[in-house]
């Protein structure tokens, strides 16, 4: 879970910055408001996309990682039985899969067609240098905790360890400090 907080942060981050810099350009946040924004701001579409992938939990990213390694690990504590827990949490992913995906397609796709705020058109435009510079990073981590966790659940093992311990001697329990 430790691992899913740091994933967590670099795609909510990377989504928040995109809808931050949307906003400031189109003075909206509102999905209803835009229609085909991929065709105007490809390069915006581009970037929400992979963190929105991110967000998603799909393989390749740093969010399945996470989120991969909470469920097989709550499957796996069967002594406690967290099972409904991992299944609700389950749910939870595809309902927030369906909103996500709903959500890209409503605004990036289509026929473009830009908003209208208070009753004058606002003229989008894609991604300046500067603030692709500030995402390049983001999308490194996305891809690169995706397909090489390694080194990050390496460099956290011996502290989770400990905490294991720690909870296993407060509560009793021995399946805890066996991370079984």
């Amino acid at each position: 879970s430790l691992l899913h907080i740091v994933n967590h942060v670099v795609h909510t981050g990377a989504l928040f910055f995109l809808v931050g810099m949307f906003d400031d350009g189109a003075h909206t946040r509102s999905i209803h408001d835009f229609r085909g924004v991929a065709r105007i701001m490809p390069v915006f579409a581009t970037f929400f996309l992979i963190a929105m992938f991110s967000s998603l939990g799909l393989p390749g990213t740093n969010g399945f990682v996470g989120e991969f390694l909470i469920l097989v690990g709550t499957f796996k504590q069967t002594a406690l039985g967290l099972q409904p827990y991992a299944i609700v949490a389950g749910m939870g992913v595809i309902l927030g899969a369906i909103y996500m995906l709903w959500m890209y397609q409503r605004a990036m796709q289509g026929p473009p067609r830009e908003p209208v705020v208070d009753g004058h058109a606002i003229h989008l435009t894609d991604l300046n240098s500067r603030e692709i510079a500030v995402l390049v990073p983001l999308v490194i981590m996305i891809l690169w905790i995706g397909i090489y966790p390694k080194p990050f659940l390496d460099r956290s093992a011996a502290s989770i360890s400990a905490i294991g311990e720690r909870v296993a001697q407060g509560s009793g329990n021995t399946l805890l400090a066996s991370g079984r």
